[in-house]
């Protein structure tokens, strides 16, 4: 029965380098032919390399979209962190690739940084050797090369990254991360063209906006394109860079491997006792929320400064709505950060290990087996002395998890062989 999946009838095409190989060489002849036969300035050169980041920049955001991986994002982020937990994903029907949430959170991010770059980059090298008066003319001079780039590396995100499936051996930062290295390749190159032409062409006074793109010689165009050339290599054999990385001493950053796609063990040996946070805790833990992040309050600041000036003016019932909006502010996330991160997760105690479990999706956020914790400590803060509960603290090598709010930890605790460490010294197993 033939494959549903579109991308398998392009898999075979990806085999091995080629794809990515011609795109890189279609990348880089266009040029030198450009220099060579067509006698390109220096202006043309460093307008279609330009034109060649941004192309690179909206394939690298597509990629990074379907992206197979999750993204590795900051566990104590509000909201973020307790989301990017619960690896979900939205699957696109017959091919086998999904949108992943983690990766969401990352392209807003990831979007604005890659447009600056491109941004900066365009200015500190078009904007300085294509003169005022030919920018359509050089726009015109580079039109079909910059058509070609694009539909190349278009055909090469769908051979390679796609029907390769080489989307599952990335995330979203990954995903982008050549981007940076081929924007540094052109501004470095821009950089030292113009300070050793500038050098040998203007005089003291004269300011770099009367560099001539004509005084770029052929020598030195060519060996812009040669060191242009040399990155993409780089990039193109960046599995090898990254095999040598990992066999080596030394920390290179190749090497780097996103989170795995693989569902944390659920299974548990019997029997099994499931904890909850009880609803006063997880009505504390929403309103103390805040406390632990600042940076909420500033979203209240305005509808707060509001309302005083409301009733200042006599107007009470603005003033009153408006006081209400500003206590709501930092609540609502609040609310949401805790729920998400304690107050919807079960805590399934086993024989043989503590899994937390999501209560809406049922995925298993993560598992903790007997020994292989660092730590066990329990705690008891102010809000746990007034609601008469304890934090169970269970640090990893790399890692901590922390459960509070629990009436009665016990059950946690008898996972373990290890005694826990308790603020009065006290050894309740022998009780």
């Amino acid at each position: 029965m033939p494959s549903l999946r579109p991308f398998d009838r392009v898999r075979a095409l990806g085999r091995g380098r080629r794809p990515r190989a011609l795109s890189v060489a279609l990348a880089n002849l266009l040029p030198l032919v450009g220099v060579v036969s067509l006698g390109w300035n220096a202006a043309a050169l460093m307008t279609l390399y330009w034109f060649e980041l941004g192309i690179a920049s909206g394939w690298a955001l597509v990629r990074a979209l379907f992206a197979g991986r999750p993204s590795e994002l900051d566990q104590q982020g509000l909201i973020l962190g307790p989301l990017a937990q619960r690896r979900v994903g939205l699957s696109i029907p017959w091919t086998g690739v999904e949108v992943r949430l983690s990766s969401l959170f990352v392209l807003p991010v990831a979007a604005p940084i890659l447009a600056v770059v491109w941004a900066v980059v365009g200015t500190l090298t078009v904007g300085v050797v294509v003169e005022e008066g030919t920018v359509s003319t050089v726009v015109d001079t580079v039109m079909l090369a910059t058509l070609a780039i694009f539909v190349g590396q278009g055909v090469t995100t769908l051979v390679e990254y796609f029907g390769r499936g080489e989307y599952r051996d990335h995330s979203a930062q990954t995903a982008i991360q050549g981007v940076f290295a081929r924007g540094a390749a052109i501004f470095f190159g821009a950089l030292f063209t113009v300070t050793v032409v500038g050098a040998g062409t203007l005089e003291d006074d004269a300011p770099i906006s009367a560099l001539d793109a004509d005084a770029i010689g052929l020598p030195l165009l060519l060996g812009i394109v040669g060191v242009k050339f040399a990155f993409d290599l780089a990039s193109l054999y960046g599995d090898r860079l990254a095999a040598f990385d990992e066999s080596s001493a030394l920390d290179l950053g190749f090497s780097y491997d996103p989170p795995s796609t693989d569902p944390v063990d659920g299974s548990l040996a019997g029997p099994i006792e499931t904890v909850r946070q009880p609803r006063r805790a997880r009505l504390a833990g929403a309103l103390t929320t805040p406390l632990g992040h600042p940076g909420l309050w500033y979203l209240a600041s305005l509808p707060a400064l509001g309302a005083a000036l409301f009733a200042v003016g006599g107007e009470r019932a603005t003033a009153a709505f408006l006081l209400a909006v500003a206590v709501a502010l930092p609540l609502a996330p609040a609310a949401v950060d805790h729920e998400l991160r304690y107050g919807l997760v079960a805590y399934r105690a086993g024989a043989d290990a503590l899994v937390a479990r999501d209560r809406l999706s049922g995925a298993t956020l993560w598992r903790v087996e007997p020994w292989d914790e660092t730590d066990l400590r329990v705690k008891r803060g102010w809000l746990d002395r007034r609601l008469g509960t304890e934090t169970v603290v269970i640090e990893l090598r790399d890692d901590e998890y922390r459960i509070p709010g629990l009436p009665d930890p016990e059950p946690i605790l008898d996972v373990f062989d290890r005694q826990p460490d308790r603020p009065d010294g006290s050894d309740r197993s022998v009780e």
